[in-house]
């Protein structure tokens, strides 16, 4: 049984000269089902004064807001061991965190809050995901609830455009298609708002990404002529910048992404002159940036796929996902592993009962902390639900846990992990 509540969120994001007693709401829902325990790991004691290195500039506004380190926030303790208690806090409580007074708010409105936890390995991991073509609902694991965005800004031409989605750092990017461009638009935690992100150096959709921390990286995917391309570009959440890396051996679109070992993985997709499926993966190394091909890394067709001869495009790109180093995917309603040293897959066991898909689409298969989720179920009649499973990798088959469920007559469009 699933019950509507409305959290009362302090209104973080207005500017200092408004009165605090001034609230906004984030509605949710929350499931009565007991939640796990968060097993923070112990934290050892830090100081302000060598913990944060700051890359580029900030911005007036930033610079204004931004909490001094001899304000000691709790009197009582001190600014360092006042900072080590909030870095502790699940940033679900970061709202009434920043409530207590500006010094508070400032704090988690720069992000200040966040590099730390990020540096000390405090990480939280939250699922954003997309049943509606402008809307999005994020889903918090530990505490087992819902949370609605803000819409995102209306485009007829972006709304019936093929979308990507990624989390990085604090931000929830989403890419898609105006009338003769591409565009970003960027969701920050921080200002619980959406605004046009940076443009990349060579725009492009279909691609394949994955974040680490405060990076990101695309690779591949089709220009605005659809070209297929094999150029990749890196992302900086701090900074909000570009780097153009090199480009990989083959051009490939429609094609999926890890980090996995410290390395950047591109996965499948569709390439060549004959826009054929693609058997073999790259690796990109980030310290020697050069790339090398991997045969065999897909993971392969659907066996429905296969049978009828369908068009690669028709097909969903590989649902993979990176837990403890060790890749994983979903094919069919099974779950297979990468072996690393024989460079091939095998079958670990399958998919939730009730996690439906077509040729891959509608459903999500994501790494979330030490789990895999997949989100999806089934519809009949025009209803249906959404259905949150994970599992926490293990010896045996996967044993399903069901985190949360929802009434949907929609399927999954766009998913991502933001873990910060």
């Amino acid at each position: 049984m699933v019950e509507g509540r409305s959290c009362l969120a302090p209104r973080l994001f207005a500017s200092s000269c408004q009165p605090d007693s001034h609230w906004s709401f984030m509605s949710f829902k929350r499931s009565t089902t007991k939640h796990p325990q968060n097993d923070c790991q112990p934290l050892k004691y830090i100081k302000v004064s060598d913990s944060l290195q700051v890359a580029g500039q900030q911005s007036d506004d930033d610079r204004a807001g931004h909490s001094s380190d001899s304000d000691p926030l709790i009197d009582a303790i001190g600014r360092d061991m006042s900072l080590n208690c909030i870095i502790r806090c699940s940033r679900s409580d970061y709202g009434s965190v920043a409530s207590l007074n500006k010094s508070f708010r400032s704090l988690i409105r720069s992000g200040e809050i966040y590099k730390l936890r990020r540096q000390r390995g405090v990480i939280e991991h939250w699922v954003y995901f997309s049943c509606h073509l402008l809307e999005w609902e994020a889903f918090d694991p530990i505490r087992r609830r819902w949370m609605h965005l803000p819409r995102m800004p209306s485009n007829d031409c972006f709304m019936c455009s093929d979308k990507e989605s990624l989390a990085v750092g604090t931000e929830l990017l989403v890419f898609g298609k105006e009338v003769m461009s591409h565009v970003i638009y960027r969701y920050s935690i921080l200002t619980n708002s959406w605004s046009s992100g940076m443009t990349m150096n060579a725009p492009r959709c279909l691609f394949g990404s994955a974040s680490r921390g405060a990076i990101a990286i695309l690779a591949g995917g089709c220009d605005s002529q659809g070209n297929i391309l094999s150029s990749a570009e890196m992302y900086n959440s701090e900074t909000q910048k570009w780097e153009t890396l090199p480009s990989m051996n083959k051009p490939r679109k429609m094609c999926s992404a890890v980090f996995m070992d410290g390395k950047f993985y591109v996965v499948g997709g569709i390439g060549g002159s004959e826009t054929k499926l693609l058997t073999c993966g790259e690796e990109y190394d980030l310290e020697t940036k050069k790339w090398t091909e991997i045969p065999n890394m897909s993971p392969g067709r659907s066996g429905a796929a296969r049978e009828n001869e369908m068009p690669a495009a028709a097909e969903a790109p590989p649902l993979v996902a990176v837990v403890n180093d060790e890749l994983y995917a979903a094919v069919d309603m099974e779950v297979r592993k990468y072996d690393k040293e024989r460079k091939s897959w095998f079958r670990v066991g399958t998919l939730p009962e009730r996690a439906v898909s077509m040729n891959g689409w509608g459903l999500a298969f994501r790494a979330c902390g030490d789990r895999l989720i997949v989100i999806g179920g089934p519809r009949t009649h025009g209803e249906g639900f959404i259905e949150l499973n994970s599992w926490v990798p293990s010896e045996g088959p996967p044993q399903w846990d069901m985190l949360a469920q929802k009434h949907s007559v929609n399927f999954v469009y766009n998913c991502a992990v933001m873990g910060c």
